[in-house]
């Protein structure tokens, strides 16, 4: 095989990192069609939040230019799979992306996926995109390969290099030396799988067993809220048990698991079966935040508090807590339900920038905490563990949803 140049088609939470590793061992271009994203990683700045100091470290060759990517001979795809308003895969970035590496794919030349897909989406859609406009053959002209990312925003242990690296190729020949060059920066090592089929399904099932799981804990704290007792005191002591595993309840959003599962059974109902365990958990996970609106509102009318007059302070706007990535996530959701309530709600989080989530939701992030009569603590960034909630009360009984059960604090109300 000739000298490795690289190119990594999208430069998201999944396509930098990559673009970093590869580019300390080959020839790397970083290709995106966002020309902001792209004019800021040539000035090394990564607006994401995660590789500003790596990208000090290593030649920055970013373009958005496809004349600029053509002599490359591995394509590695890293583009956003989310899903549409009916729940169904949203494929216009993938499609996009195939149709562009068509126009220049060469003889020889491999092209990778990483994205998301439903098990046999390589063969049945992105394949076919690439053999009809470049004219080449699978495995006679070119060649094709999936390895599922296994990103994690905001983890600063759990990096690429450290994740294992499960890989596959079009042929054996193909799919060894596929592995060979994720082994050569993945210092967690790699995991041939038997089949593109076979990494694709288990990218999926990966998050689908967490969704599952953290559904049974959502569905546990609704029992439990029946029940008068806290669901974090019986986890902790459901913990004691060797063999226990310690999932927490919350929102399910962001790109992965309030997304992942969708595309299995997507393909599944296709196929003629109805997958109603992973139905019924993602039904559970999506009514978490109808659940805490309720809850929330339950306990200020107790306290003979007229609804329409009162407002809401929500602590967290991002999927998950210290990163800034805002996708899916269920927060919006929050703020949504309480607005049904004609309460004045207001969300606060620093680590987002205000005008892309406005333009984005066309929610304006607040800068300044006043006063509240209902706080909801979403997304525990360190930032928030230490602030005194207390001062934001507008009253000694204002309630305090802590929805992680961040703060330990037995007046608050939690999942």
């Amino acid at each position: 095989m000739k000298l490795p140049k690289i190119c990594i088609v999208g430069l998201g939470y999944v396509g930098l990192p990559l673009y970093i590793e590869f580019s300390k061992k080959y020839s790397v271009v970083g290709y995106d069609t966002n020309q902001k994203r792209v004019e800021e990683l040539r000035n090394g700045r990564d607006t994401n939040d995660e590789h500003e100091d790596d990208l000090k470290e290593i030649s920055l060759n970013f373009t958005t230019h496809l004349k600029s990517i053509s002599s490359c001979n591995i394509f590695i795809i890293t583009v956003p799979t989310p899903i549409n308003e009916d729940k169904s895969p949203n494929l216009e970035y993938l499609i996009s992306s195939f149709s562009q590496i068509g126009k220049i794919l060469k003889r020889d030349d491999i092209v990778i996926l990483e994205s998301t897909v439903y098990p046999g989406c390589s063969e049945e859609l992105c394949i076919p995109i690439l053999e009809k406009i470049s004219g080449l053959c699978l495995n006679k002209d070119f060649y094709f390969g999936y390895s599922p990312e296994r990103i994690n925003p905001g983890d600063k242990k759990n990096i690429l290099k450290k994740i294992k690296k499960v890989t596959s190729g079009s042929t054996e020949l193909i799919a060894k030396k596929i592995d060979d060059l994720y082994k050569s920066i993945i210092e967690a090592g790699t995991y041939l799988a038997s089949s593109i089929k076979v990494a694709e399904a288990s990218k999926i099932l990966e998050n689908t067993q967490r969704d599952l799981n953290i559904s049974l804990m959502n569905e546990f704290a609704f029992i439990c809220d029946k029940l008068d007792i806290k669901t974090n005191d019986v986890i902790d002591a459901a913990s004691t048990k060797w063999n226990f595993q310690k999932f927490k309840p919350g929102l399910v959003g962001g790109h992965c698991i309030g997304v992942d599962p969708y595309y299995l059974t997507h393909k599944s109902q296709k196929l003629g079966y109805k997958p109603d365990i992973i139905l019924s958990g993602r039904k559970v996970n999506e009514n978490v935040s109808g659940f805490i609106t309720s809850k929330v509102v339950k306990k200020l009318i107790a306290q003979g508090k007229i609804i329409s007059k009162c407002n809401v302070l929500i602590l967290g706007a991002s999927f998950k807590e210290n990163c800034n990535d805002f996708r899916n996530s269920k927060v919006n959701d929050l703020y949504n339900g309480f607005k049904e309530y004609s309460m004045e709600t207001e969300i606060f989080d620093p680590l987002i920038d205000p005008d892309l989530y406005l333009k984005s939701l066309g929610v304006r992030l607040i800068t300044r905490i006043n006063k509240y009569d209902a706080i909801i603590i979403a997304v525990p960034h360190k930032s928030f563990l230490d602030m005194d909630i207390e001062s934001f009360k507008r009253e000694t009984n204002s309630v305090v949803f802590d929805v992680k059960g961040a703060f330990s604090n037995n007046h608050y109300l939690e999942l």
